[in-house]
């Protein structure tokens, strides 16, 4: 079996001494070491294929280069576990490894989980939610380095990673505006979720902006279903009838597609449909394929990580001091069922 390489190795390799090596990878090289040398030293080392070892490093720095990732039920669902890949990922770029529960909604799971993770000596806490919403801190977080991605904590106190949504929703309302559009409804979602109102907000923002006529949002909820109930009832009812549609997310949009299909109408030569989350299972596959709102979950999973790591080496938050609360863009993807309106 081939041997494993040595930091005395890299040094011989790099011509530099094993100090110089030790402090250039373990990311003290700057002002230290010379640029050439912290260069040389990085090609030898990833010439050789080495890396320090984990145990050793955590006993030199008191660090364990893991952090323990809390989630309501991301883990257990495929939808946002793009917000756990970007996490890892970023996470894995700086050496560091992520420890994932789930709790299930079940908030004795997740003091657990907290606990347990802490017990594991991690450096840093993501709590991560499926959906937008405020998170009261677990008392398990006190005193440690946290980041909440998709939540946001009400007293400010901790940094949080959370959807633009209002912006989001102004994108989706403007480019309906900008095909032709002036009879537009929206198909929102159940008023228990943040994001619903969030995403009525920026709707009605942009359509006074464009200084159109604004319709109570009508509620849709998130399922095909719903949005076929929804569908049927505005367009059967509103006169006159609605010629661009913004839904509450792809699911019930596929609702709005069959319901529209059923009344004869064609999407979107007759009415336009935009919907929200930019499902991979549903957004690119539907007849026609939906122009959507794609909810930024990998950013946040990044922008949680890179926040961690900014604070474990050194760029710590000063106590009590409000944290961030940082908003990151929701692309307007558009594909097909987007159109000029026929009248």
């Amino acid at each position: 079996m081939k041997r494993r390489a040595t930091s005395q190795d890299v040094a011989d390799l790099a011509g530099v001494s094993r100090s110089a090596v030790s402090l250039v990878l373990n990311g003290r090289g700057q002002g230290n070491i010379s640029v050439e040398k912290q260069a040389a030293i990085l090609a030898a080392a990833e010439e050789l294929d080495y890396s320090p070892n984990p145990v050793a490093l955590s006993l030199r720095t008191r660090r364990s280069s893991t952090i323990g990732v809390v989630t309501d039920s991301i883990a257990t669902a495929g939808f946002a576990g793009q917000l756990l890949q970007g996490a890892s990922e970023r996470a894995a770029a700086h050496g560091y490894l992520l420890l994932v529960i789930d709790s299930q909604h079940d908030r004795l799971a997740e003091e657990r989980a907290f606990e347990t993770l802490g017990s594991r000596q991690v450096d840093g806490f993501i709590y991560a939610a499926m959906s937008l919403r405020a998170y009261e801190p677990s008392p398990g977080l006190s005193g440690s380095i946290v980041a909440l991605a998709n939540c946001f904590d009400p007293a400010g106190q901790l940094a949080s990673f959370v959807p633009d949504e209002v912006a989001g929703s102004r994108s989706a309302t403007r480019h309906l505006i900008e095909s032709g559009h002036r009879e537009i409804v929206m198909l929102t979602g159940t008023p228990d979720m943040v994001a619903s109102g969030l995403r009525e907000q920026g709707f009605a923002q942009e359509l006074a902006a464009a200084e159109l006529p604004v319709r109570p949002p009508i509620s849709a909820g998130w399922e095909i279903d719903k949005g076929y109930a929804a569908a049927m009832h505005v367009l059967t009812t509103f006169e006159p009838r609605p010629t661009g549609l913004v839904v509450a997310n792809d699911r019930a949009a596929i609702g709005v597609v069959l319901a529209a299909t059923s009344l004869g109408l064609s999407v979107p030569r007759d009415v336009s449909v935009i919907g929200y989350d930019d499902d991979e299972n549903v957004a690119p596959w539907m007849v026609p394929t939906l122009t959507t709102v794609r909810l930024p979950h990998r950013e946040m999973g990044e922008a949680a990580i890179q926040h961690l790591l900014d604070q474990i080496g050194g760029a710590v938050q000063t106590p009590g001091a409000p944290a961030d609360k940082v908003f990151l863009e929701c692309p307007l993807i558009i594909r097909d069922s987007v159109g000029q309106p026929a009248r």
